[in-house]
Parts: C-alpha cells; sequence; structure tokens
C-alpha cells in the first residue's frame, strides 16, 4: 500500500504543473487563442 503514495504524489505534481503552465502560456500568449 505505501509504494503507490509516492507514485500518486508525482503523477499530482505532473499534473498540476502541465495545468499551470497551460494556464501560464495562456495568460502571457494571447496569439494562441484562436
Amino acid at each position: 500500500w505505501f509504494s503507490i503514495w509516492p507514485g500518486l504524489a508525482i503523477l499530482l505534481t505532473v499534473v498540476g504543473f502541465n495545468l499551470l503552465g497551460d494556464g501560464l502560456r495562456d495568460a502571457f500568449d494571447p496569439r494562441l487563442n484562436n
């Protein structure tokens, strides 16, 4: 059971950074919004 948590934490971190990166890219590069 305990081996699941590190992978889950890494997965959540990666997903969070992907969403954050998409949000920042949309905010700072409005040309991408068609």
